[in-house]
């Protein structure tokens, strides 16, 4: 490990550029496709890991329609769907040791679920009960950034630290496409290879921000952005698990190595709305949707598996029945929960006892105070 962190420009490794064409391992047929060097990433993932693999696929997808039909049922006030993105994450996030941290959006549910977070601390914030989902200590895993790009500051800084403890860990940053063009992102790039901090920026092109397409926003491949700050970048397909996790284990090698950060693009598209107060028929054309729909995450690992030999119909079915299981323990663990006093929300504002607080939550209590002794 570098002894200081004003290291020269010299000392800095070459950012590569990025690929002419993703990185793929499986097509959308399920057809193994070779890509060196990123086959020796993955040489070691059986046929019982890859099986593995795709029941994280399956359930997470389940959940996903399951909050879906929670928020349209009154259940949640928001959710944010992944539907079409399941790959980039499960693949990414699987990667990773419990010693790693991860700074996430909102929309990085899969990374949760493969993060450990129970299933109902996901729901949370969308219910309305608490303000902040999970222990992120407990599970290395920051609650939800709603701001865009803010925690990509967050996992830089977090990088910088680990590195100056003398740890081996790395954190990742989660951001969508969209994202790129916030200063904060583009600021974390700066520190991060200055510092060469040990930190992945993930970046999930699913080719729209809201409602407004990748392409106006950039005009040449995202990944072409991080070599201008000295950052080696690699665009993968979003929707090819094996791929991701290939490219995800270069990455992490090098940050573990003391290599610094790498920038990486994942192609994937979002298949529903950005959020479910989104209405995507009103800018999605068909057409298109179709076409993504052909390269959907989930299919090619049931191809792929099915032709090995590692899936047959009663595994497959059995993987199903654990996904509705996990759905129906969702949607329980939603509609079970119980509102927290009102007062609970000043509790956790500040670690130590703050004035100011204290003061909202003295005003507060009168003001539903006031309503009781309306009623009497």
């Amino acid at each position: 490990m570098p002894s200081s962190l004003s290291e020269s420009r010299e000392s800095q490794p070459r950012a590569s550029a990025p690929h002419d064409r993703p990185v793929q391992l499986l097509d959308p047929s399920g057809r193994r496709v070779p890509h060196a060097p990123y086959d020796d990433y993955v040489a070691d993932v059986s046929g019982d890991q890859l099986a593995s693999l795709y029941e994280d696929l399956v359930i997470v997808r389940r959940l996903d329609v399951e909050a879906t039909a929670l928020q349209r049922q009154g259940e949640l006030g928001l959710w944010p769907p992944l539907l079409g993105q399941e790959a980039a994450q499960v693949g990414s996030a699987r990667v990773l040791r419990p010693d790693d941290f991860v700074f996430s959006s909102y929309r990085e549910n899969a990374v949760a679920y493969c993060r450990g977070v129970k299933l109902t601390e996901m729901l949370n914030v969308w219910r309305g009960t608490a303000l902040s989902g999970w222990n992120p200590y407990e599970v290395g895993m920051a609650t939800p950034a709603i701001v865009i790009g803010t925690q990509a500051l967050h996992a830089m800084g977090y990088a910088v630290g680990a590195k100056l403890d003398g740890e081996d860990s790395v954190a990742v940053a989660y951001f969508g496409d969209g994202a790129t063009t916030q200063g904060d992102v583009n600021e974390a790039m700066v520190f991060a290879a200055s510092f060469r901090a040990p930190v992945i920026f993930f970046c999930q092109n699913n080719q729209w921000a809201i409602s407004e397409p990748v392409t106006l926003q950039a005009q040449r491949p995202i990944a072409d952005r991080a070599p201008g700050f000295g950052i080696p970048s690699v665009r993968v397909d979003g929707n090819d698990v094996l791929a991701v996790m290939a490219v995800m284990r270069r990455a992490v090698e090098q940050a573990r190595e003391g290599g610094g950060p790498t920038f990486i693009e994942a192609i994937t598209y979002r298949m529903g709305p950005h959020t479910t107060s989104d209405d995507p028929s009103r800018y999605v054309d068909p057409l298109e949707r179709e076409e993504w729909a052909g390269r959907d995450p989930l299919a090619r690992v049931e191809a792929h598996l099915r032709e090995a030999g590692g899936l047959d119909d009663a595994l497959a079915a059995s993987i199903a029945r654990r996904a509705d299981e996990a759905a129906a323990e969702f949607r329980a663990g939603c509609t079970e929960q119980v509102d927290p006093p009102p007062l609970t929300m000043f509790d956790h504002v500040y670690a130590e006892p703050h004035r100011g607080v204290d003061e909202q939550r003295r005003q507060f209590g009168e003001y539903l105070e006031s309503f009781e002794e309306g009623v009497n």
